[in-house]
This record gives C-alpha cells, sequence and structure tokens, in this order.
C-alpha cells in the first residue's frame, strides 16, 4: 500500500541527525519538512538542503501544523521535556535512544504519549539491523527450538570519540551503558522476549580522566528459562569488528591501519577543544555521514536454541544446526536503516506500533540502571517495570 510522505521535523541536527542523513536522503516515504535547533549555521543548512522552515525552538517546531512527526536527536537528558512539548503538539515521536536518562524521565514520557494519543517509537536502535530482524523470524517460527542462551559482547573505541563533558558524566547520560549498552539490552531482550527477571552485574570505570563507565559485564534472566551474557568494553584496545569481518558497526569497512586513531585524536586536547572537535561531527560543519557497504551491527552475538545456534553476522545470520550448518542473507537495503521508517510510516500512517515503544524503552532503561545498581551492590537487581513482545512478528 502506498502512503503520502509522512511530514518530519528534526529536533537537534547533532551527530545522531547526521547518522540518520543516508537514510532521510534515500527514503521517499519521509520528507523533511522542519528543524529546530540551536546553532544557526546548523538551521542555514538544513534550508538549504531541505527546505521547509528552521526554528531556534521546541516550542515553534510543536506549533507547526505541517508536521506529521518529529525525530528527536538531542542530548538524552533533554528527551523528556521535548517529548512532553511535541506530544502536547499532536506530533509522532521518533526519539532517539536511550529513551530517557532517568526512569522518572521515562514515565513522564509514557504518560505525555498516552494523553496525547501519539506513537513514540525509540530509535534507530540496533534492534531495527535486518540480521536481528532475522534471527527473531527465524526463532519466531520454532524450527530452532527455544531460545535457551544469548552471548552477546562489543568492543569498541566509544569512550575516546569526541565528548563533551556531560558525556563522560553518569548522572547526565555518559558512558557505555546509556548510549551503548541500551543497544544490547534491546538486541537481547527482544530475541530473549522482553520480559528479563534479574540482572547480575559487574562495571569497570578505568581511566581517571574519563570517570564513567566504560565497561560492564551484565547476566539477565527472562521468563521462560533464558538467559544472556552481556559485555561491552568502549576502551579503543581490543576490536571486536575483526571478528564481524571487518564491517564497522555502521556497515563501513573499517581500516587496520586505523588502529588507535580515537586515543590520537585526543591526545593534549582540553575539553573545550574536546568539545569543539565534536561539533566538527555535525550537520553544517561541512561532515558528512558514513555510507555503509554492509548491515549495521552491534557486535558478535550468538543465540543457543534446542536444536541450533544461530551467529549474526553483518551478511545475515550462520545457522549450525544439529547435522548442517548454513547462512541465511539479510541483504543490505539502499535505503540504510529502513525498518526504521517503516516502523515510523507503520505508526503514523496505519496506527500499528512496533515493538520499540516507549514502554519497551523504558524497560529497557531499567536494565541500565539495574547494571549500575547490581554492580555498586555486589548482588543480583530484581526487574519491575519490563514488557514483552505483543506485536506481530518481522515478515521477511
Amino acid at each position: 500500500m502506498t502512503y503520502k510522505p509522512v511530514r518530519l521535523g528534526v529536533l537537534g541536527l547533532g551527530r545522531a541527525f547526521m547518522l540518520m542523513l543516508p537514510t532521510f536522503r534515500n527514503d521517499d516515504r519521509v520528507r523533511l519538512v522542519a528543524a529546530a535547533a540551536p546553532r544557526v549555521e546548523s538551521r542555514d543548512a538544513f534550508v538549504a538542503e531541505f527546505g521547509g522552515r528552521a526554528y531556534a525552538s521546541v516550542e515553534e517546531l510543536a506549533a507547526d501544523p505541517e508536521i506529521d512527526a518529529v525525530y528527536i536527536a538531542t542530548p538524552h537528558q533533554m528527551h523528556a521535556d521535548h517529548v512532553e512539548a511535541l506530544a502536547a503538539g499532536g506530533k509522532h515521536i521518533l526519539v532517539d535512544k536511550p529513551l530517557a536518562v532517568t526512569l522518572k524521565d521515562a514515565d513522564r514520557m509514557v504518560a505525555a504519549a498516552d494523553a496525547a494519543g501519539v506513537h513514540l517509537i525509540v530509535g534507530p536502535s540496533h534492534s531495527f539491523d535486518p540480521p536481528v530482524a532475522l534471527a527473531r523470524h527465524m526463532i519466531a517460527s520454532g524450527d530452532c527450538g527455544q531460545v535457551r542462551m544469548v552471548q552477546a559482547f562489543n568492543y569498541t573505541d566509544f569512550l575516546y570519540r569526541p565528548r563533551r563533558p556531560e558525556e563522560l558524566r553518569t548522572e547526565e547520560g555518559g558512558g557505555v551503558l546509556f548510549s551503548q549498552g541500551v543497544h544490547q539490552i534491546d538486541i537481547v531482550r527482544l530475541l530473549c522476549g522482553g520480559l528479563a527477571r534479574s540482572v547480575y552485574a559487574m562495571t569497570g570505570a578505568w581511566d581517571q580522566e574519563r570517570p564513567t563507565e566504560g565497561a560492564y559485564t551484565a547476566v539477565l534472566d527472562f521468563e521462560g528459562g533464558a538467559f544472556a551474557s552481556l559485555t561491552y568494553s568502549g576502551y579503543a584496545h581490543f576490536d571486536s569488528d575483526i571478528w564481524m569481518n571487518n564491517v564497522a558497526e555502521l556497515g563501513g569497512r573499517k581500516n587496520p591501519a586505523n588502529y588507535g586513531a580515537a586515543r590520537r585524536a585526543l591526545r593534549d586536547l582540553d575539553p573545550d577543544a574536546e568539545a569543539r572537535l565534536k561539533q566538527t561531527r555535525t550537520f553544517g560543519a561541512g561532515a558528512e555521514p558514513p555510507q555503509p557497504e554492509a548491515n549495521e551491527h552491534f557486535g558478535p552475538i550468538i543465540i543457543s536454541c534446542d536444536r541450533a545456534d544461530l551467529r549474526l553476522s553483518p551478511g545475515g545470520v550462520e545457522l549450525f544446526g544439529d547435522n548442517d550448518r548454513s547462512f541465511i542473507e539479510a541483504p543490505l537495503d539502499p535505503v540504510p536503516r529502513k525498518p526504521v521508517i517503516d516502523a515510523l510510516v507503520e505508526a503514523v500512517r496505519q496506527d500499528s506500533a512496533p515493538t520499540q515503544t516507549a514502554r519497551w524503552g523504558r524497560a529497557s532503561l531499567e536494565v541500565c540502571h539495574a547494571i549500575l545498581t547490581s554492580a555498586a551492590r555486589r548482588q543480583p537487581v530484581t526487574l519491575r517495570q519490563q514488557c514483552g513482545i505483543e506485536t506481530k512478528e518481522t515478515q521477511l
């Protein structure tokens, strides 16, 4: 069925927006019609490329009657205020992960969307990646049997990419858990049915100059008996992309000669200079987003089922059965992150919510906080705000 394009506004024209640019430029189901951002240069660049209108405030964006939905790409700690303003303006919302920093803010966002009768989708998250959707479809078919165990791990240079000062403060959403762990949590919850019961975790904060969590290991158990181990390190040493065919997280090819580049770029920079370096990666600053050559991914993931193990890769899912081994391809679509736009269009035009709703985002955020609490207390934490998968299974 063909629908008229979703008229999309954008709130925030920084790095998150840059990473969605290839999608917006290549998917004619959405049309960028307005933006709001504090920097005049970014606003002018938006109008120059997309036309439409550019505002200095979220209130102006929320009042624009020509907008169907808004993509929120602002810093984590601003999400709740922005969702409340946009929901009150009757806009459907795609909010970049994580939903929020605090569970109190997450509750505000769930309530705001419910009160306004609008859809709130949390993404883009790597739970939208085609290989993840393919694995979920294979699990739902029943051919592999019940999911018993999931192992997910990722080693990156995340902590040494250019950061604003608040991105190195846990209480403001800094560190690897809120920006990175939520991807891993989303994927594992999706593959295991969503209803996690408890978390036992340890975290690492090993660099005094970047005093926030740079690593964690967590064990989750789920209703139905499945359990999962999640490990992440952002300390820019080992790079687990070498086990993903040298494909980077965003789908580009990695050059081994660039090893150590993240740390080298920060050498001798003070916090102000580092923040300025990050600003060079925003819209209107001359940078261009990466062009994917393969599906995005979030590190090696292995799913153990009754009759097979499944290994996710950028190209698809490798199946290790009782007697046979095969590879099921997840083709690269010409539109990057197309499943995110699928979800947005279905929500706006068909009133059909994806799995990654506000409640889903709140449940994944609960796991982030439980990891921090468990690590601090050195004991398991019971989860109380989880939600299961209630929508139709993904069809491929």
